[in-house]
């Protein structure tokens, strides 16, 4: 864990008195994006977090909800677009570790920067779309169907056929 992380909470005061707790409303600038290529919360963007943390026997209990927006483009049209994310955790900060998975409390702090990025990364839509009717582009030419519903192609001659075409072109 580094100090210099944003998502490190310090909770030297909560450790070992069972019932005790912290309620924090967090800004927290995002040094590295979370997402991918498709949709993603930006490095630099606010994340908004409301932190609930209470002390419980076995650690520090951290119960959350994330608000930020997520920028990307659309999967049919390739528009921007822009996705507000909400999400909730709650995850267990042991005091010792007993399970690989387990998250711990060290030097008497807790690092938030995977329970949020899990949550945050999981929530983001899977293929984006900027509205559900999305049309789409056009597979042979690219153009937004939105702007031209009707846009319709010569239909390719099968290439089998191409043959053929020089007896309909000596007839004419």
């Amino acid at each position: 864990m580094s100090a210099a992380s944003p998502y490190v909470i310090a909770v030297h005061d909560l450790m070992h008195k069972a019932g005790a707790m912290r309620e924090y409303k967090l800004d927290i600038v995002v040094p590295e994006a979370l997402g991918d290529d498709f949709i993603n919360v930006p490095a630099g963007v606010d994340l908004d977090l409301d932190l609930r943390l209470e002390s419980v026997h076995e650690g520090i209990l951290a119960t959350g909800e994330v608000f930020a927006d997520a920028d990307g483009e659309c999967s049919r049209c390739l528009d921007p677009l822009t996705v507000p994310v909400e999400v909730d955790f709650q995850e267990l900060f042991a005091y010792s570790l007993t399970n690989e998975d387990e998250f711990v409390v060290t030097d008497e702090q807790i690092d938030l920067e995977q329970v949020i990025r899990d949550a945050v990364v999981l929530s983001l839509p899977f293929k984006p779309v900027c509205r559900k009717n999305c049309l789409g582009l056009c597979p042979d030419c690219g153009l937004k169907m939105a702007e031209n519903p009707h846009h319709v192609h010569e239909a390719p001659v099968d290439s089998r056929f191409a043959a053929l075409q020089s007896f309909t072109q000596k007839e004419e």
